[in-house]
């Protein structure tokens, strides 16, 4: 199969590039390739001619989103458009990755996920540049697309939340706080990369499907698991806090966690976060003081 990957060089597209190296793959990134130039990418999609889009280009930096609004619609609306658009006239599969932003994060109970068929309702610039991605997707390409909404996502060379922990816990000082009342689904490059892989392999899906990691937990639950992990590396103690104790431009949902229940319906689990973490952990990927 020939795939070409949208932001082929980010964190992800840098695992895809791996986990897809049986296939011919077209890294599609700036600044050759620009998601926001309509007609220069339709240019170069119908030349590659792929049989598959995995599509990862996006503003995903959620506080820059907020102070630069056109910005974050241009590349995650626009963009996904413009993507859309191409794979639509070359008749290539879409697989577009979306986010748990798109939805609230005020869940009605706990514990709660959110399902593929929960209404989404983004607070954030963000999110709301996402969902509108998501629905051009939708309505451009919908017969042969899937949009694979991820969250909490690490990695190889980072950056990532992980990357960030490891690098002041291996410093000497106080406690590190880190924020306990925001839930969600840790989720490593590579199980998100052996979702995509099955829904290449899947034609007759389309729509929406959740691709993270089983069970959930807090940041600061995520940030003690790896201290544990890592060991004497990790001599630093870690500490919950409140939100309000690290207030930040763009709110940050109280629970993101998604409900994988199209991928259960076909046969397919994620493995648990914890299982996933380990297994990013020991396979000497991790390096623990990525400044990328």
């Amino acid at each position: 199969m020939k795939i070409l990957l949208t932001g082929g060089k980010g964190m992800l597209g840098r695992t895809l590039q791996r986990e897809l190296a049986g296939n011919e793959i077209v890294v599609a990134d700036l600044p050759d390739w620009d998601v926001t130039d309509a007609d220069g990418f339709m240019g170069r999609t119908l030349a590659a001619a792929p049989d598959a889009v995995v599509h990862c280009a996006a503003m995903t930096k959620v506080d820059d989103c907020e102070s630069n609004r056109e910005l974050a619609f241009r590349l995650n609306e626009e963009g996904s458009r413009n993507v859309a658009l191409a794979c639509k006239a070359c008749g290539a599969r879409l697989i577009a990755i979306s986010t748990d932003y798109v939805f609230s994060g005020e869940p009605p109970r706990e514990p709660w996920a959110w399902s593929e068929t929960d209404i989404p309702r983004p607070r954030t610039v963000y999110g709301a540049s996402k969902f509108a991605g998501e629905q051009m997707v939708q309505m451009i390409h919908p017969d042969n697309s899937v949009i694979l909404r991820i969250a909490w996502l690490y990695g190889a060379g980072g950056p990532s939340f992980l990357h960030t922990m490891a690098k002041l816990g291996a410093r000497e000082g106080a406690p590190l706080k880190v924020v306990d009342d925001q839930r969600g689904n840790p989720t490593s490059t590579k199980v998100v990369a052996d979702v995509v892989k099955f829904l290449l392999a899947r034609p007759d899906v389309s729509g929406i499907v959740h691709g993270t990691c089983e069970d959930q937990c807090t940041w600061y639950g995520l940030a003690k698991e790896l201290k544990r992990l890592l060991g004497a590396s990790f001599p630093r103690e870690v500490a919950p806090c409140a939100t309000e104790e690290f207030p930040r431009p763009a709110p940050r949902p109280r629970n993101s966690a998604l409900k994988k229940s199209v991928l259960n319906v076909l046969g397919y689990r994620t493995p648990r976060w914890q299982d996933a973490l380990a297994e990013f952990v020991g396979s000497g990927e991790f390096d623990g003081i990525s400044d990328k």
